[in-house]
């Protein structure tokens, strides 16, 4: 049997802008995509501290050390600069696997700069 696990988890970073007019997607810094294991295109689930809106889109590589998280196209509507959100990939695996398996969770900022970092021994890795 497969069970869906989160894999990877940004808690509490800060929007630094939206862009309505840009192709959908979701912008992150690539250096905080790379500390908790998520990759360019992949699927992603975004839940809004400051309104409890949930939307799902898919990952752009940002600038390296840049701390930027900028939500694109439709979904622009459902964040605003300042907000804090959370923003979680899952992964399908067996469920021996899932009980021994450790997400990787990036703790952040005001800044978006990696306060914590949790499950930094992965199971794998994917980038």
């Amino acid at each position: 049997m497969f069970v869906t696990m989160m894999k990877s988890k940004i808690h509490r970073a800060t929007i630094t802008e939206s862009d309505l007019n840009y192709v959908g997607s979701i912008t992150i810094d690539e250096n905080i995509m790379k500390a908790v294991n998520i990759l360019e295109n992949e699927k992603v689930q975004i839940v809004n501290n400051h309104n409890g809106a949930r939307f799902e889109t898919y990952v752009i590589k940002g600038e390296a050390g840049s701390g930027q998280i900028c939500v694109n196209g439709a979904a622009a509507r459902l964040v605003q600069p300042g907000d804090t959100i959370i923003i979680i990939a899952y992964a399908m695996m067996e469920a021996l696997e899932a009980k021994e398996f450790k997400p990787q969770v990036a703790i952040m900022n005001a800044e978006n700069q990696i306060d914590q970092l949790l499950g930094t021994e992965p199971a794998y890795t994917v980038l």
